[in-house]
């Protein structure tokens, strides 16, 4: 089971093919590859990469 890079959590919906959104930390995750890739949403819509915060062992798919 996928769990949340920054808050552990295991409460993620589906929101699209490979795009997830964890309702704890209210951050937007996608699978690339075997590496999840975090977003936060802005209050545009748009979302900006949060990947520089985790390293990549921390990404990486279980």
């Amino acid at each position: 089971m996928m769990k949340c890079p920054n808050c552990q959590s295991k409460d993620l919906g589906k929101i699209g093919i490979n795009q997830y959104y964890c309702w704890n930390c209210f951050i937007e995750l996608s699978i690339g590859g075997h590496l999840i890739h975090t977003h936060q949403v802005e209050e545009d819509g748009s979302l900006s990469s949060l990947d520089d915060l985790f390293n990549e062992q921390e990404r990486k798919l279980s």
